[in-house]
């Protein structure tokens, strides 16, 4: 009889502790983004290459913002032109906040992308994107590390070349993990909501 009362009791009071600490503790749900959430990604850590200013540059350099990488080439006529220009119109609608962002476009064109080349094509878009770039052996190194295709063609018109490549978008938070991937064409407002959710004052 005492065994059965002492369990009662202690039921009892669990019950009642729930009860009174359900209202301290809400729910925690998780964030919904426009974007595919790739949280906890075992690949793409980090990258080791020059931006168009001659300067090395890594992932780490970029902590404490949220980084926006972006594989393409200047010769691009269609993906990577739309692409910039909605992560310029994105950052236009994060006001005060596009200061914690930074875009980065690396080149899997080194040969024609030149420093000089993109220092004039990536900020043609924003001035703060920076264009990054390497050699033929760092560019196909960072490519499969970030799980990027890439393959030269033979243009239409016969006249020199162009590039095949992923057309998605990674985005890393401010403590340097990747987070989202983002399909090509998401648009400027899905992309600036997405950032909104990533970014800590």
């Amino acid at each position: 009889m005492k065994i059965v009362l002492n369990q009662f009791c202690f039921n009892f009071l669990l019950v009642v502790l729930l009860a009174l600490t359900s209202g301290c503790n809400p729910k925690v749900e998780a964030i919904k983004f426009n974007a595919t959430d790739i949280t906890g990604a075992d690949f793409g850590q980090d990258f080791q290459l020059t931006d168009h200013n001659g300067k090395p540059k890594t992932l780490s350099d970029f902590r404490g913002k949220t980084v926006i990488l972006f594989f393409g080439y200047t010769h691009c006529p269609d993906v990577c032109p739309t692409t910039l220009s909605e992560l310029a119109a994105a950052l236009r609608l994060l006001g005060k906040k596009a200061s914690k962002v930074q875009v980065l476009f690396v080149t899997i064109d080194p040969a024609r992308d030149t420093q000089e080349l993109l220092a004039k094509y990536v900020p043609a878009f924003n001035a703060d994107f920076l264009g990054l770039y390497g050699n033929e052996t760092s560019t196909e190194k960072v490519a499969k590390d970030f799980r990027i295709f890439y393959q030269k063609h033979q243009s239409k018109s016969g006249n020199g070349y162009e590039m095949d490549h992923s057309a998605g978008t990674y985005v890393f938070d401010q403590a340097g993990k990747l987070r989202l991937f983002m399909s090509y064409g998401q648009g400027a407002e899905s992309i600036a909501k997405d950032l909104n959710l990533l970014i800590r004052d």
